[in-house]
């Protein structure tokens, strides 16, 4: 099977990763990739959203399976274009990515379906906001209703900083949002937890738990991530009854009486709250950091599990995970998520990884033979072994031997396990 993986992430280098160990995959094609792909694939330096001269080179290729990796192609219909081409495609239709295009869709589905999330009002102007201000106390969370790369949503502890983000968003910070969602704001740990879906049924794929704030004690603005770490903790097996019926099944059973049955990755962001799950947020593709902790721990054939969600086969297949724990630390260019310094020579050469460490490449690309940052989250440093705190000193040791003079990171990852110890 020839597989084109969409996509020039983090997140796509561990996908790249993982189908390059299965049995039924025989060449894989990036699109765009990055550094790390093109040591087990080709890349292909093309548009992924100008459909067209996509559908070409995937006949070109004599692609077989075209995997989405980000969000952006799903929303603008990605899935659509290529089922209409006869092309097998992994990922959800431009209707049911709108649970991660549109935060008022999300809601609205929510309110309709009775599935427990934070109380809201979607706001198209000042007024709505005074509404809605006037009728809850602070603090209140402000998202901007489209695709905004996870830096979309602020807490805000004032009806300052409200009427400030909120206008921000009204002006055009964000070009996918008009409108915004405000919300109550729900005291608790949150958590993301991951299905694979075919239009039929639906198995579950790990758990994991980020770190969005760019500064250690979870301070500074949002970021699309610094580091995860799976599983997570917090789920068990009563909570997760509770997330299929209360929150899953009556998502997916929605879109499936909407004729937009949800195929591919879907990722439920939740805040449990006493032991109960409130849904925060869908994805509608794996996270990032995330699944860079989540794939090493995976047992099965990806390759197998993607082609088997395509034909709606997912209950031919068990999915089996290592016992063991995984985390990643993000290396990010200095000033991230601010102006930051690109275009910097990375050194790698002194690491050496085992079966168990894994350097997953998010920002970088090659000239003349060598590693060079291109910005923002440039590298993922995961590894695997028994105890959170003994996986994450190793992980520091590595970032130390790359010794990146243009890089910082969190050292405080998965403190909150860490500390329970």
């Amino acid at each position: 099977m020839n597989i084109a993986l969409i996509g020039s992430g983090g997140r796509e280098h561990a996908l790249c990763h993982k189908l390059f160990e299965s049995s039924i995959v025989n060449k894989i094609y990036c699109i765009p990739g990055n550094a790390g792909t093109n040591s087990i694939a080709k890349n292909l330096n093309i548009d992924f959203l100008n459909f067209n001269r996509l559908l070409s080179v995937i006949k070109l290729y004599n692609i077989d399976l075209v995997v989405v990796g980000p969000e952006l192609p799903l929303v603008k219909g990605i899935v659509d274009f290529l089922r209409k081409n006869k092309i097998k495609v992994f990922g959800p239709d431009k209707y049911a990515a709108q649970l991660e295009g549109s935060k008022a869709f999300m809601k609205y589905l929510c309110k309709k379906n009775k599935i427990p999330t934070a109380g809201f009002k979607i706001c198209k102007n000042k007024k709505d906001i005074n509404i809605f201000l006037a009728q809850h106390k602070m603090p209140i969370v402000v998202k901007a209703d489209g695709l905004a790369s996870g830096k979309g949503v602020v807490i805000c502890y004032s009806k300052k900083e409200v009427e400030k983000f909120s206008n921000e968003i009204f002006l055009g910070k964000f070009k996918s949002s008009k409108k915004l969602v405000l919300e109550e704001f729900l005291e608790g740990e949150e958590v993301s937890y991951f299905l694979i879906v075919d239009k039929k049924r639906f198995s579950f794929i790990g758990s994991a738990q980020d770190h969005k704030r760019v500064g250690e004690n979870e301070t500074g603005p949002n970021t699309g991530g610094m580091g995860a770490y799976s599983p997570a903790p917090v789920i068990n097996k009563d909570l997760e009854k509770k997330i299929i019926k209360n929150i899953v099944e009556p998502t997916l059973k929605a879109l499936r009486e909407r004729n937009h049955s949800y195929t591919g990755f879907l990722y439920v962001g939740l805040m449990i709250k006493n032991n109960d799950p409130y849904l925060i947020e869908y994805n509608v593709r794996m996270g990032d950091p995330e699944c860079q902790v989540i794939l090493p721990r995976l047992k099965t054939d990806l390759g197998k599990l993607l082609k088997a969600s395509v034909e709606n086969k997912l209950n031919k297949i068990k999915i089996k995970w290592s016992e063991s724990k995984c985390m990643s630390i993000v290396l990010c260019s200095k000033g991230y998520p601010n102006r930051q310094i690109v275009n910097k020579k990375i050194d790698l050469r002194q690491i050496k990884l085992t079966n168990k460490s894994f350097i997953f490449h998010a920002s970088t690309k090659i000239k003349n033979g060598l590693f060079f940052s291109n910005g923002g989250r440039v590298l993922n440093i995961v590894v695997l072994g028994n105890t959170f705190l003994k996986i994450r000193n190793q992980i520091i040791k590595i970032i130390k031997i790359i010794n990146w003079k243009f890089g910082f990171f969190r050292k405080d990852i998965g403190w909150r396990v860490i500390n329970k110890r």
